[in-house]
């Protein structure tokens, strides 16, 4: 009798143990929401998945561009708010269009003159930008309604979307098989892998394009009190048209300098600098010390003292453009009414070189039959106490 008893005592810490270890787990898992996000003029219905960490960080993903709608994330008092620039409603991203937190492609950033050659043939993409070709054209991948193929929860939540581009879309050669996976983790990591494939030679350059105000979108005191540091000796200067010149210049002695950290305030108005003037600030590429990697490495870092909050960004890729919203001139509304105007957002879009299909000192941006493009690149938020 004692036996048995100590048997089924055993048994019974036993299974309180697993239970416990279960019920820890599902404490900790990220969860994935899908619904429904309205409709676009045309009737067509666009939906959402909302990925949610147990730390309180969210992100919500449209099908509408594969865009990265909302990004929330709480401040040293827990406070969470939304840091993503955009819309409430997906008909208002097709209604007054712009590049908020869309998967951009066929090649992301600025093609001179819309132009570029592959195998001895010249391909003419859309002009889109005054004299170039940018995000790819003006049907770019940002304007597509993509397909959810699957939602999870777990470690990571996540959520699968895919297009096909055909061949000849906006001038590109090839049809393109398209994937893009977005994985929130319980530690404010978003992951966003960017896969593709291809019938015939042709290009390829996907990043996210997300708007950050690390105080929250819409705040009254926008970007300027942040402070950001990129991982990058050199930049690349742009001509007027916004076109790299080739060079890679160092950023030593120079309001590009971002290697110790600097804030937004610093520089974004030095009219002595001849490159701030092209760009009405900062809109360029950087050369990432790191380079290309087989795994994402730290490219940028943004944060914001009042809040306390930190976005890290890492990259597969070779570069990053940093953008300071100086493009934003508050003729657009976006959520809650929110009048959005220069400096009310920064972007750090990891990528290949602008105009690299041009430039042969750059690297590469082909993409073949058999061997697939990937980029892997990652926003993690965190508080800094």
């Amino acid at each position: 009798m004692r036996a048995m008893i100590k048997s089924v005592s055993k048994s019974g810490i036993i299974l309180s143990v697993a239970l416990a270890a279960v019920t820890a787990q599902a404490a900790n898992a990220a969860t994935a929401k899908r619904g429904a996000f309205g409709t676009l003029p045309d009737g067509t219905a666009i939906e959402a998945v909302t990925l949610t960490g147990s730390n309180g960080v969210s992100a919500r993903i449209m099908t509408l561009g594969a865009t990265l709608q909302s990004f929330s994330a709480p401040d040293r008092n827990g406070k969470t708010v939304d840091i993503t620039l955009g819309y409430d409603d997906a008909a208002s991203y097709v209604s007054a269009p712009n590049f908020w937190g869309q998967t951009v492609g066929r090649y992301a950033n600025r093609i001179a003159g819309g132009r570029f050659e592959l195998d001895g043939k010249a391909y003419q993409l859309p002009l889109n930008d005054k004299t170039n070709s940018l995000h790819g054209g003006t049907t770019g991948f940002d304007k597509r309604v993509w397909k959810i193929v699957s939602v999870t929860n777990g470690a990571q939540a996540k959520v699968v979307m895919t297009m096909t581009s055909p061949a000849g879309d906006q001038g590109y050669p090839g049809t393109l098989a398209v994937k893009v996976a977005y994985a929130l983790d319980d530690k404010g990591g978003l992951t966003i892998d960017f896969d593709a494939t291809a019938d015939a030679p042709t290009i390829v350059n996907l990043t996210n394009h997300a708007l950050f105000d690390l105080a929250g979108e819409g705040s009254a005191t926008g970007i300027y009190g942040q402070r950001l540091t990129i991982r990058a000796r050199r930049y690349t200067p742009v001509d007027a048209a916004l076109i790299p010149t080739g060079e890679l210049k160092p950023v030593a002695g120079t309001v590009f300098d971002f290697t110790k950290g600097r804030a937004l305030s610093d520089g974004i108005r030095d009219g002595r600098d001849p490159q701030i003037v092209i760009g009405r600030g900062w809109d360029h590429n950087f050369v990432l010390d790191k380079g290309a990697s087989a795994e994402p490495g730290l490219a940028a870092r943004v944060e914001d003292p009042a809040s306390g909050r930190v976005l890290e960004v890492f990259t597969t890729e070779p570069g990053v453009q940093f953008y300071s919203g100086n493009f934003l001139d508050g003729s657009l509304v976006g959520k809650s009414g929110h009048v959005y105007r220069m400096g009310d957002g920064l972007a750090l879009e990891p990528q290949k070189f602008p105009d690299t299909p041009n430039q042969p000192a750059f690297g590469s941006a082909r993409v073949d039959p058999g061997k697939p493009y990937h980029h892997r690149m990652i926003y993690r938020v965190s508080v800094a106490r």
